[in-house]
């Protein structure tokens, strides 16, 4: 059993505040100084959910990521932890592709690839969050897709997930090959080993580009990033005066309802 995982690098989402730039002319976030960026906290608990299965049916795991050159970190983790191969499409510019040029890309890597049985993705990315990618993928390659999964298995050549609703969960059979979107319902991801890391330093990473995979992304586009800012946060502050609590309290409720809050 072959699983495929695609993974992210996304800015550390844990750094200060005060770090965080963007670039409003390029529309792009600035990477902050002195901060590596690191996986997508929803594709690490997708890479935790193929380790699993690997544990407990002898799959083998491949990681795929696409993005600039410090992307291959991202891959060297994966490996660090349990992946048995990794697959870096390296394309400088892929921070401004949008969510169908992106699954566009990773679709045609998967080709590149060949035999699998389940591709899985994290529920969105914990950048942009637009939880677009995985199902694309899935549309791509003409196989079922269920979302939001908390936990995945296999029963009789297929595979069963626990997709998270609002009030619970529903668990879905589909056939395999099928793509799973994966949230972090499904638990903490495991911590890489020293023995893990060295592992990894040998194992060599497939490198590819946008033309290797026969990925020509004339057209592909089918959204554009207007505007990209900060927004601005205003506070004000009115004090209100009155003789007694009661009188106070009615003008609290009088300044609410001009307000339209009640």
């Amino acid at each position: 059993m072959n699983i495929i995982v695609c993974i992210k690098q996304v800015p550390d989402p844990e750094i200060p505040p005060a770090k965080f730039r963007i670039d409003p002319e390029g529309k792009r976030v600035m990477p902050p100084e002195g901060v590596a960026p690191v996986t997508s906290v929803f594709d690490e608990r997708a890479m935790e959910a193929a380790l699993q299965l690997k544990d407990k049916y002898q799959a083998k795991v491949t990681a795929v990521t696409l993005g600039a050159s410090a992307a291959k970190s991202a891959i060297r983790h994966a490996l660090s932890i349990g992946a048995d191969e990794g697959v870096h499409i390296q394309h400088e510019a892929a921070g401004e592709l949008d969510s169908f040029e992106t699954a566009f890309v990773l679709t045609k890597a998967i080709e590149k690839i060949g035999d699998y049985s389940l591709i899985l993705c994290g529920r969105q990315a914990a950048d942009w969050d637009a939880g677009q990618v995985g199902s694309l993928i899935a549309e791509n390659l003409a196989i079922p897709v269920v979302t939001v999964a908390r936990k995945v298995d296999l029963k009789d050549s297929k595979v069963r997930v626990e997709s998270v609703m609002q009030d619970g969960y529903r668990v879905i059979e589909a056939p395999m090959p099928a793509l799973v979107t994966v949230s972090s319902e499904i638990g903490l991801p495991r911590l890489p080993t020293g023995m893990g890391i060295l592992k990894a330093s040998r194992i060599k990473i497939t490198n590819w580009n946008v033309q290797d995979i026969g990925a020509e992304l004339q057209g592909v586009r089918r959204s554009q990033l207007l505007r990209l800012y900060i927004p601005v946060r205003e506070t004000k502050c009115q004090i209100i005066e009155a003789d007694t609590v009661a009188e106070a309290a009615c003008e609290l409720a009088l300044c609410l309802r001009k307000a339209k809050i009640i």
